[in-house]
């Protein structure tokens, strides 16, 4: 809907009228003042004024820009099209909000092709936007509707130069029948047919408005003046004019208690029209009526008025948050930002603000556009700086890789080897040159860890065959671990405490138990945690708890042995890849989460599940965490 500014209202003293200055108002909402010559009954209104546009998208339509927002390009067009046919009806907000619409959603696209091409390994000055035949479209019917709005302009500009003419015309007509001499009858006839077709022109040219009106309302006034008309028409006349203006008092009074405010106010410009176009009542009753529809026509000017003032207060709060939020993304410090968790902390914060922006309405017109670029760039020099910083890391990596890649290969070198003590300290020292190392790319960091390990992995086993001795140890020790199984399933039912008490401390001697057989190594570890969970179940352990344990009573069965110290080394490598993909996977339903809606339809359920696998997966993760140290313990 749009809006206009107040109009002044004239002031009668001793039958003058007297116009009055208007309030300040913008550009966008001011409305040409116009006095009638009809004393005192009269208002300055505009006649045939335009519609003027309102500052923000909220007072010409919120809900369209709320529409608009859902829509897919496939919809903008098709809607645009419909809107472009029938371009006579259509505003230009309309038009606007959805180009708006569209460019928002062509921009996502592009911004996502060149995040996916950087990824890629793309270089951001070789990044070229593919062309969107929808966005041809889009501009042929912007200049489609730009053509015809121009022709329907050019129209009503010459409709109003036409009527002004006739107006010029009627005035002409109507002096020479206060001028006439003829029969009353006739001239009566001719008036009232004259004051037909006058309320049949519409509108004219805006500066022309006030000097036709006070031309016709003068002469229409002298009509009734000069010419002695008899009583019985005269007080017909008053009487008829009389009933309406007063159904005229009464429906602006009504407009009161209409809602929406700038609708009242267009509904008052109609009835000052429809007031202007009746003609005079009696001249004792002329005061008291037009005083009942000014006061009346008062209260909705005013409310209309305080509605813009609101209006333009509320964009003023907006530009301040947004200002505030600028200035927030603008004093980042970068040269704190040196780690990947300093930058994941500060992207929280950036998206964080960037979410708030979103929730943020207009700011006021003048200011809207300066103040987005303004975020805008602040935004860019902050993804700008993050993209120069992985880029250094994503070097270092790479650095990495070859380093690791070189150790690969002397492991590879040793791993036939059959000096058994000396390969089996190099081998070590290989593992502790590889701790020192930093990370590698995600893509890389599996294959080039299981190319290292299967190496080391296999000169241990190798060693292992030909050490004969440890056959028999292995037997012995199979023969401890079975009678171990039947001393925890024969824990009795103890106290709580004293029996998890017994179990720890069978947990803890299976650990300084030896290697068995290989044959029989998945046999018995299977019996041993089948007795060990019993027992846990029958006492109701946490399975946090009972992980925990089980792993802790397994750290002593990796860490025995001349290769012990690489398999937990190994161990730990594996703990820290699987916390880093947790911690990726973790922040990424947490970025999700924030697009969910509760009232969207199904938003509910989702969102739960959305929180009980983030749930899980703190669970898990501190669980690791635990792993970790536990591990580090053992390396001390």
């Amino acid at each position: 809907m749009k809006d206009t500014q107040e109009t002044n209202l004239p002031i009668e003293e001793n039958g003058k009228l007297e116009e009055t200055k208007a309030p300040e108002v913008t550009p966008e909402n001011k409305v040409e003042e116009v006095v009638a010559n009809e004393a005192p009954e009269a208002e300055a209104v505009t006649e045939d004024a335009p519609e003027a546009k309102t500052d923000t998208g909220e007072a010409t339509g919120e809900e369209l820009v709320v529409a608009a927002g859902k829509l897919s390009k496939e919809e903008i067009l098709e809607k645009l099209t419909t809107l472009v046919e029938t371009a006579a009806d259509t505003t230009r907000n309309e038009i606007e909000v959805l180009k708006q619409a569209y460019y928002k959603i062509h921009r996502a696209e592009v911004d996502e092709l060149k995040k996916a091409f950087l990824e890629n390994g793309g270089e951001e000055k070789d990044f070229v936007a593919p062309e969107d035949d929808t966005e041809n479209k889009i501009k042929e019917l912007l200049a489609v509707y730009k053509e015809k709005r121009a022709a329907i302009t050019a129209e009503e500009e010459r409709v109003k130069a036409a009527n002004y003419a006739l107006k010029l015309q009627l005035i002409d007509q109507l002096k020479v029948l206060t001028e006439s001499q003829e029969d009353f009858n006739k001239l009566y006839n001719d008036f009232k047919d004259i004051q037909q077709r006058w309320k049949e022109v519409k509108a004219v040219p805006q500066e022309h408005v006030s000097e036709l009106w006070k031309n016709y309302q003068m002469y229409s006034e002298k009509f009734y003046d000069i010419i002695k008309i008899n009583n019985q028409f005269r007080d017909y006349d008053f009487k008829k004019n009389l009933e309406l203006k007063t159904a005229l008092c009464e429906a602006v009074e009504k407009l009161e208690n209409e809602p929406d405010v700038v609708s009242a106010f267009h509904q008052l410009q109609k009835l000052h029209q429809q007031w202007r176009e009746i003609g005079p009542v009696a001249k004792e009753l002329r005061e008291d009526l037009w005083a009942r529809f000014k006061a009346a026509s008062t209260i909705i000017n005013k409310r209309h008025q305080e509605h813009f003032e609101n209006l333009k207060a509320k964009e003023q709060e907006n530009l301040e948050a947004k200002t505030a939020i600028c200035e927030q993304i603008e004093s980042i410090d970068f040269s704190t930002l040196k780690s990947f968790k300093d930058w994941e902390e500060k992207n929280k914060e950036v998206i964080g603000l960037q979410e708030k922006w979103k929730t943020i309405g207009f700011a006021p017109k003048k200011s809207n556009v300066k103040i987005f670029e303004r975020f805008r760039a602040a935004c860019d020099v902050y993804f700008n700086n993050k993209s120069e910083f992985y880029k250094s890391i994503k070097e270092e990596m790479e650095k990495n890789l070859e380093l690791k890649k070189a150790l690969c290969e002397k492991a590879e070198a040793l791993k036939d080897s059959t000096e058994w003590k000396s390969t089996t300290e190099k081998m070590i020292a290989l593992q502790k040159e590889w701790k020192t190392i930093g990370s590698v790319a995600r893509k890389h960091s599996d294959a080039v860890w299981k190319r290292f390990i299967s190496a080391c992995d296999y000169f241990f086993e190798q060693k292992n065959k030909n050490v004969s001795s440890q056959k028999s140890v292995e037997q012995t020790n199979l023969a401890a671990k079975k009678a171990l199984i039947e001393k925890i399933n024969a824990v009795e039912e103890t106290e709580h405490d004293e029996a998890l008490a017994i179990l720890k401390g069978y947990m803890a001697e299976w650990g300084t138990i030896g290697h068995v057989p290989f044959k029989e190594k998945d046999k018995v570890y299977k019996e041993y945690h089948e007795a060990i969970d019993k027992q846990f179940d029958r006492l109701k352990i946490d399975q946090n708890d009972r992980k925990m344990q089980t792993f802790r009573s397994n750290l002593t069965d990796i860490g025995s042995g001349e290769r012990g110290k690489g398999k937990l080394y190994g161990e730990r490598e594996k703990l820290m890849r699987m916390y880093e993909r947790m911690k990726n996977e973790l922040q990424t339903y947490e970025n999700n989460i924030g697009f969910l809606s509760i009232s969207s339809k199904g938003g509910g359920g989702l969102l739960k599940e959305m929180e009980r696998k983030i749930e899980k997966l703190k669970n898990e993760m501190a669980l690791t965490i635990k792993k970790i140290d536990a591990i580090d313990e053992n390396l001390e």
